[in-house]
């Protein structure tokens, strides 16, 4: 009988797990046996095909694929590897290759190290087969547990794992890799965080770094390290890259980790972790920019209203802020060219107006204009700011008081009461655990009949619930309370630099304003609330 030609393609793989085993495993040594083998039956190589730096959980690998596709091609008929866990770890997918894919094109695979060869269907190793799959796959899943701990472990030290630092820094040579402030890229940072700050969009501050010449990350990145960067990679800034930045708790100081992970050892595909979930280490390292800046771009953030850029990428300064009280609609800034004077000498003047977004988009069947013209309502949000200010540099104890009773609704008297019920409750929660001690000492030693022990304890048991049970809203109320006050004194702060403001201005529509609500104006008193963030609305 003659013996079949074989035209063979040795498969090697090594994983960045497997580096770990040391030469036993390395990709040349995989090679030199495969090929001493082949050279020993008398077969012709035909290729090898290498995958280096890749699990064997997934079959997504440029070498293996390219294998598979040689052999259903007939360019190859004989696959072999040092052993099943090179080729694949997943005893799914490893099965239906060996047991469905190759015999249907007439290849024949060997394992050499696991004596499988699928010309001898009968051989214990054969049989043996579908449990070393399982225990190949159960070994990736171990692994990738150990690994996920270990990371937990050195992110829990403080150890920056990240192959590359955020866009601001450099990775440290320390032993925790602490990340340090790169001068040269640290003021762009800022830069980006002030604008937001003060109301310019993520697309905005994308436009105004790539009109000024300055290389987005990957490109800085590549050009001033030559690290790697994809041929098709966007070389500009772009509002997702920014947004991204813009949410990046490194550039305050504190090293988050642990934000992501994969579905499973199995699936690679990245997820977000929840919140909790994260390791943050605060102060870990130099911060680029002050937590009061931080707070203030989250305040940005937080806020629904996001504001649009009109022509020349400019958010004017109510954007987004105005609504319709009746459908509490976002109002639409209409902008009117007008001129106006002879034609000899024409004078081109805005007068911009603004009317309910619901009666722009479909007529007065869905709500009335509310027409408000800009100037006008301007000046009303001026007036209104002044006062304010001047309210609290004439009598800031006065207003603070007036203040805090206008957004918590509470008097002084309330707030005390509240606590001698706090305390006076704690108090008796004590003196209940230890009467209701007593009652089960009392039944043990037989100086009550049971009867009057289950009595006393109902008794003593429910009114300890009741008293939990209102120890818990007092405290939050208190807390409500103790947020308000924190909150008018972080108005009072901002309001004070706004006395004497001639010129009503994005960043401080931004910092003061949460809402301003505009009524009808076909009434015969037109009501307009301005609502302000830390306070609300505050009428005097």
């Amino acid at each position: 009988m003659k013996q079949q030609q074989y035209k063979v393609g040795i498969y090697v793989r090594l994983s960045k797990d497997d580096e770990r085993a040391g030469e036993s495993l390395s990709i040349e040594n995989q090679k030199l046996i495969l090929r001493k083998y082949v050279e020993e039956q008398g077969w012709t190589e035909v290729e090898s095909y290498i995958d280096d730096g890749y699990s064997g959980v997934s079959f997504e690998r440029p070498a293996v694929k390219r294998l598979i596709e040689d052999a259903e091609n007939g360019k190859i008929n004989l696959i072999i590897c040092k052993d099943l866990s090179r080729f694949g770890r997943n005893y799914i997918q490893l099965g239906q290759y060996i047991d469905y894919i190759f015999p249907m094109n007439n290849i024949r695979f060997i394992a050499l190290s696991d004596n499988i060869d699928t010309l001898d269907k009968d051989s214990s190793a054969m049989d043996m087969m579908p449990i070393v799959n399982i225990f190949n796959e159960w070994h990736s899943a171990a692994t990738s547990k150990k690994i996920k701990a270990v990371y937990k472990a050195n992110a829990e030290k403080g150890k920056n794992m990240a192959p590359k630092a955020p866009y601001g820094y450099l990775r440290g040579d320390d032993e925790n890799h602490t990340l340090l402030i790169n001068e040269e890229t640290a003021p762009i940072v800022r830069r980006i965080f002030e604008m937001y700050s003060i109301g310019n969009a993520p697309l905005t501050i994308a436009k105004t770094l790539n009109e000024d010449g300055i290389l987005c990350p990957s490109e800085y990145h590549y050009q001033k390290f030559g690290t790697f960067r994809h041929a098709n990679c966007n070389r500009f800034w772009s509002r997702e890259g920014v947004k991204k930045m813009l949410i990046n708790p490194a550039y305050i100081g504190n090293l988050s980790q642990m934000r992501s992970t994969t579905v499973s050892f199995k699936n690679r595909k990245t997820v977000h972790n929840n919140e909790k979930d994260w390791v943050v280490i605060e102060n870990a390292h130099e911060a680029i920019i002050s937590l009061e800046l931080w707070e203030k771009c989250m305040e940005v953030k937080r806020r629904t209203a996001t504001g649009k850029s009109q022509k020349g990428d400019r958010t004017m300064p109510l954007s987004g802020l105005m609504r319709c009280a009746d459908c509490n609609t976002t109002m639409k800034l209409n902008m009117n060219n007008t001129t106006n004077g002879s034609k000899k000498n024409p004078r081109l003047y805005m007068r911009h107006n603004y009317t309910c977004g619901s009666y722009a988009r479909s007529g007065k069947m869905a709500c009335a204009s509310h027409y408000i013209r800009l100037d006008e309502i301007t000046q009303i949000i001026l007036n209104d700011i002044r006062a304010k200010a001047t309210l609290v540099l004439d009598n800031e104890k006065k207003a603070r008081l007036l203040f805090i009773k206008n957004k918590a609704d509470v008097s002084d008297k309330q707030i005390n009461l509240d606590k001698k019920e706090l305390s006076k409750s704690e108090k008796r929660i004590v003196q209940l655990n230890g009467l209701i001690q007593n009652v089960y000492e009392d039944k043990i030693i037989g100086k009550i009949p049971e009867n009057v022990c289950i009595n006393l304890l109902e008794k003593y048991q429910d009114e300890q619930k009741n008293l939990t049970e209102r120890v818990a809203e007092l405290k939050i109320s208190l807390e409500q309370k103790s947020q308000d006050e924190r909150d008018v004194d972080e108005f009072i702060r901002r309001i004070k630099r706004y006395s004497e403001v001639e010129e009503l201005d994005r960043a401080m529509a931004i910092e003061l304003i949460e809402r301003i609500m505009i009524g009808d104006r076909d009434v015969e008193e037109r009501e307009i609330h301005i609502y302000y963030k830390l306070l609300g609305n505050f009428a005097q």
